[in-house]
């Protein structure tokens, strides 16, 4: 199993740095992800879903991470996440089957980390 959490943590030290260096790229960066992200036609949640469909089509574990605790935080439930993995594996085929249970994974793993009773979530007990 990976540890989705710790996965993010490994990113943000070399993140911090690259902002550093490159300070305008990066906060062009922030501002098209918090327009881009904010609540509008499409919940906020529902664009963390389609970020994690995405996320799960380009194989980026930290954009796995990163959106299936956006996700979470955002109140999706496990069914939805399995419907927009399932989209995945209808569009991406065979690398879907591997990144999405990947997805799966981090899902639960930051719905857990919350506080969320898996069970009432509807999630399988690890």
């Amino acid at each position: 199993m990976t540890d989705h959490a710790q996965v993010l943590k490994d990113l943000s030290a070399p993140i911090a740095e690259l902002r550093q260096a490159i300070p305008e790229v990066w906060a062009g960066y922030s501002q098209t992800h918090r327009a881009a992200m904010a609540e509008g036609a499409l919940s906020s949640k529902n664009k963390e879903l389609i970020a994690l469909a995405i996320s799960i089509v380009k194989r980026c574990d930290g954009c796995v991470a990163a959106h299936a605790r956006g996700a979470a935080r955002r109140g999706a439930t496990p069914q939805e996440v399995a419907e927009a993995i399932g989209v995945t594996v209808l569009l991406e085929g065979g690398p879907a089957t591997v990144w999405g249970p990947r997805a799966w994974e981090a899902y639960q793993q930051f719905v857990v980390e919350m506080g969320s009773d898996p069970d009432a979530a509807g999630l399988p007990v690890r």
